[in-house]
C-alpha cells in the first residue's frame, strides 16, 4: 500500500516536470553541483520519501506550514515596514514553501508559494530594498541583511525550481542593493550591535554565490572574495559564550558551508580546513552529544552537559547541510552516518510528533520547551531543512547511484545515453535493518550501486536476486555493487540491530545511553507512573544493564505511528547494583516530547561500547 502511494505521488510530480524545458530541467537536476564531486544530489522532484522521514515532511506541510498565518505574522511587517520582532524569518519560510511546492506538487502549497513570492516582490522598493525596515534603519539595523539574504536565496530557488524570471529579477535587484551599500558598513558595527559581523549577516555569502552560479555575473563572486574574503576565513572553534557571540555554532556552520560552496567555484584546500576542523571537534574532541546535537545557548561546548539550551535547531539544520556537502565532495559514507544520527534524534526531537510545534533546543535531560510562536530563526530553519530531507536519500554516482538514507522511498535517476533508473526501497527502517531495493533500469546496463553500511552495523549482509554478495561488507563504508542490471533486479540489505549501551563522556562519564541502530532512547517518566514527578537528574541515578533489556523492541505509538520502544529492568537505587531489576522501564525514541533522561548508571562498564561516531577520521 505504501509503495502504491509513493508511485501515485511520483506520477503527479512527473506531470509537473514534463512542463519544464529540457535545458531548465538539466539545470534543476544538476543544481549547484561541482564536476569534482564524488556524489551528486538528485533534483527534488525526482524523489518521493515515505516512512518516518516522509511522515515528518507531510506533517510539516499539513499541520504546520498550511496552518501558519503568513499574512499577519510574516508578510505584514515587510508590507508596512513595521517589524514586529528582531527577526521574522520570511526568507526561510519562502524557501521552505518553494521546495515543498516542488516536492509535493500540492495545489495548496503551490498556491501558498505563489502568494508569498508575489507579495514580497510587490513590497520590494524601486531601489531593490526588500526588507522590513524604515529608510533610516536599513542595512545596519541588526538582522536586516540576514533577513534580506534569505529572501534573495528563496527567490533564486523559485527561479531554479519553477523558472520564475520575475523572482530572479527581484533577487538580482535586492542583491545589488546590498552590494552597493556594503562599503557603508560602520567600522564598529559589530561592537554597536554586540554581535559579530559574520553572525549578523549569516547566510549572505551562500546567497551571493548562488546568484553568481545562476547569472554568471562576477560582481557577486567579487563580493564574496573581496568584501567578505571567504577564502581567508580561518576562525577557530571558540568554546563558551563570549563578546560578539564569537562561538555561535549556527553562524560557524554557515561559514563552513559558504567556504565549501566557494571551493566548487575555485578549488583551494584552505576552504576545506574550517569545515573539517568542525567535524574533528564534534567527533574527536567531545563537541557533539550522543544525539548528534552541538552547543548550549547556541555556542560551542565540549563538556557533554545534557541539560538546558542544548542543540539549537538552526545549528542542526546547518550541520546537516555541511555533512551533505562533504558527503558529495568526498564520497565518504561516515558523513552519512552523522546525517542519519542527527536526523532521527536531534532534528526530529525539535518538532512535536504531530508537526505543529517546533523547539529551539532539544536537551538530553530535563524539560523540553517549544518555541513561542511561528516566526524567528529556529522554527523557520527547521521547516527549511525538512524540505531538503528528500535530497539526502539518493545520489548519482558515476553512471549509477548511491543510497545514503534508508527509508521507504523511490527515485528516478536520469543518466547519460538515454538511461534512466527507477530505484525503490521497501523497508520499515529504523524499526529494523531490513531493506529491499528494487533496481529498474530503462534498459539493461552496467553501472555501480553504492549502499552506505552504517558504522553501528558490524554484521551487514547483502544479497542480489537471492545470491549473497561474494565480497565482505565493512561498517562505516559504502559497499559497491558494480554489475549489469536489468528490470526486476533486487538487492536485499540486512543490518542486524542489537541493543547497545554507549559510554558517556565527561559529565556523562560512568553512565550509558541506550541505542539501537541510529536511534537513541530516552526515559519519559510519564510512561512509568512511579517516576512521574522525578527530574532528569534523579532519573539518571537509576541502574541498568544489557542483560535487563528485552531483546525485541516493543511496538509503540508514543512518538510516531508504528514506532518502537525499549523495555528493560532497572534498579531505582544505587544500592544492590549487582541486581538492578526492581522496576520495569519503557524507554521511548529520543524525539518523545516528554523524554527527560538519556543516560543511566550501570553496575559495570564492561558492557558499554564507545560511540562509533567518535574519532571517525583519526
Amino acid at each position: 500500500m505504501k509503495t502504491d502511494i509513493l508511485r501515485l505521488c511520483f506520477k503527479g510530480q512527473e506531470r509537473v516536470m514534463k512542463k519544464m524545458t529540457t535545458v531548465f530541467m538539466a539545470m534543476c537536476i544538476t543544481g549547484l553541483a561541482y564536476s569534482g564531486d564524488a556524489l551528486v544530489q538528485l533534483d527534488l522532484k525526482q524523489v518521493k520519501v515515505g516512512g518516518e522521514i516522509g511522515r515528518r515532511i507531510d506533517v510539516t506541510v499539513t499541520n504546520n506550514i498550511l496552518r501558519l498565518n503568513v499574512d499577519k505574522d510574516f508578510l505584514a511587517p515587510f508590507q508596512k515596514r513595521e517589524p514586529k520582532a528582531d527577526y521574522i524569518g520570511l526568507g526561510k519560510l519562502i524557501d521552505t514553501v518553494v521546495r515543498m511546492a516542488a516536492y509535493t506538487a500540492d495545489e495548496k502549497v503551490v498556491a501558498l508559494k505563489k502568494h508569498l513570492v508575489d507579495e514580497i516582490i510587490k513590497a520590494q522598493e524601486a531601489d531593490g530594498y526588500i526588507g522590513d525596515m524604515v529608510q533610516e534603519k536599513r542595512m545596519w539595523q541588526l538582522w536586516d541583511v540576514h533577513e534580506m539574504g534569505y529572501i534573495i536565496y528563496s527567490l533564486i530557488n523559485d527561479y531554479r525550481y519553477f523558472g520564475e524570471k520575475k523572482s530572479l529579477d527581484a533577487a538580482r535587484k535586492a542583491a545589488d542593493y546590498i552590494v552597493k551599500r556594503w562599503p557603508e558598513m560602520p567600522a564598529d558595527w559589530g561592537q554597536k550591535t554586540s554581535v559579530g559581523v559574520h553572525v549578523g549577516v549569516t547566510g549572505i555569502d551562500r546567497t551571493m554565490l548562488a546568484l553568481y552560479k545562476v547569472l554568471n555575473d562576477k560582481k557577486y563572486l567579487d563580493f564574496c572574495l573581496k568584501d567578505r574574503a571567504i577564502q581567508d576565513w580561518s576562525v577557530p572553534i571558540i568554546v563558551g559564550r563570549r563578546k560578539l557571540i564569537e562561538g555561535h555554532t549556527y553562524a560557524y556552520m554557515a561559514m563552513c558551508l559558504a567556504q565549501l560552496e566557494l571551493y566548487r567555484v575555485q578549488p583551494d584546500e584552505r576552504l576545506l580546513k574550517q569545515a573539517l576542523g568542525a567535524i574533528d571537534f564534534m567527533t574527536a574532541r567531545d563537541g557533539m552529544v550522543i544525539t548528534g546535537g552541538v552547543g548550549q545557548w547556541e555556542i560551542w561546548t565540549d563538556d557533554q552537559d545534557g541539560r538546558g539550551e542544548l542543540s539549537e535547531s538552526c545549528s542542526t539544520a546547518y550541520q546537516l547541510r555541511v555533512y551533505d556537502n562533504l558527503l558529495c565532495l568526498k564520497g565518504d559514507s561516515r558523513f552519512g552516518d552523522l546525517m542519519e544520527r542527527t536526523i532521527y534524534n536531534t532534528l526530529f526531537a525539535a518538532q512535536s510528533p504531530d508537526g505543529r510545534q517546533i523547539r529551539y533546543f532539544a536537551p538530553l535531560e530535563g524539560a523540553r520547551v517549544y518555541h513561542n510562536g511561528d516566526t524567528y530563526c529556529c522554527p523557520c530553519n527547521y521547516r527549511r531543512i525538512v524540505s531538503e530531507l528528500p535530497l539526502f536519500v539518493y545520489y548519482r554516482f558515476g553512471k549509477g547511484f548511491a543510497v545514503n538514507i534508508y527509508a521507504e522511498s523511490q527515485a528516478k535517476i536520469e543518466q547519460e545515453e538515454g538511461l534512466s533508473i527507477m530505484v525503490r526501497q521497501e523497508t520499515d527502517y529504523p524499526n529494523s535493518g531490513n531493506v529491499v531495493i528494487s533496481v529498474e533500469p530503462s534498459k539493461q546496463a552496467a553501472f555501480p550501486v553504492k549502499l552506505r553500511i552504517p558504522s553501528w552495523c558490524k554484521e551487514a549482509k547483502i544479497t542480489i536476486n537471492g545470491q549473497q554478495m561474494d565480497r565482505s561488507v565493512s561498517a562505516g563504508t559504502f559497499a559497491v555493487i558494480d554489475r549489469e542490471w536489468k528490470a526486476g533486479d533486487k538487492i536485499t540489505l540486512d543490518m542486524p540491530m542489537k541493543w547497545r549501551l554507549v559510554e558517556g563522556r565527561k559529565r556523562q562519564a560512568g553512565r550509558v545511553a541506550v541505542m539501537r541502530g541510529p536511534q537513541v532512547f530516552t526515559l519519559n517518566p510519564e510512561q512509568n507512573k512511579s517516576l512521574a514527578n522525578k527530574d532528569g537528574a534523579d532519573l539518571g541515578r537509576m541502574v541498568i544493564n544489557l542483560a535487563g533489556i528485552e531483546s525485541e523492541p516493543l511496538s509503540s505509538d508514543a512518538v510516531r505511528p508504528r514506532g518502537v520502544a525499549c523495555r528493560l529492568k532497572a534498579g531505582s537505587s544505587g544500592f544492590g547494583m549487582d541486581n538492578p531489576g526492581n522496576i520495569l522501564l519503557t524507554l521511548t525514541e529520543f524525539p518523545d516530547p516528554n523524554g527527560k533522561c538519556t543516560y543511566f548508571r550501570v553496575p559495570d562498564m564492561k558492557d558499554a561500547v564507545p560511540d562509533e561516531l567518535l574519532g571517525l577520521w583519526k
